[in-house]
């Protein structure tokens, strides 16, 4: 997958920073490649819901921006991105020490974007899938309030 912008690496990271909320949860990107982003952030206790597992809410968000990121990679200088939709999947409780969230793109159209997510926990080094999403991203453009 080849990215419309020639600055798509330092716009997403930008971007990304100016989410407050990625910055609450602890979030940091680990890797931002074209139709690729993956985001991660440790375990706290802030953040569990009442069996002390990290909330679905904070997970599903932090895979949505991992989506979205994926897709905005993708996306031409003068667009900006917005979920239209998402179906998400908890496999096993998320219990770990860190979990990491990566966001693939699968079909990049011109309007819409189709991608993929994945959350894994990561306890003593094992590796455990906790979530799964599908997501369509929209590609928007010359739209008040949010382009730039």
């Amino acid at each position: 997958m080849e990215p419309r912008n020639p600055n798509w690496k330092a716009r997403c990271a930008a971007s990304f920073h100016d989410q407050g909320v990625m910055a609450t949860f602890g979030v940091t990107p680990t890797r931002i490649a074209p139709g690729q982003v993956f985001l991660s952030f440790p375990f706290r206790a802030d953040l569990v819901q009442q069996h002390g597992f990290i909330h679905a809410g904070v997970i599903t968000t932090v895979l949505d921006s991992a989506c979205g990121y994926a897709a905005f990679t993708l996306m031409a200088p003068d667009a900006e991105v917005l979920t239209v939709e998402f179906k998400s999947n908890f496999l096993a409780p998320a219990k770990g020490q860190t979990f990491r969230c990566e966001g693939e793109v699968i079909k990049a159209g011109r309007t819409l974007m189709v991608t993929q997510g994945r959350t894994y926990a990561v306890d003593d080094g094992v590796e455990t899938l906790i979530s799964t999403m599908q997501a369509t991203m929209m590609v928007v453009t010359d739209k008040a309030g949010v382009t730039r």
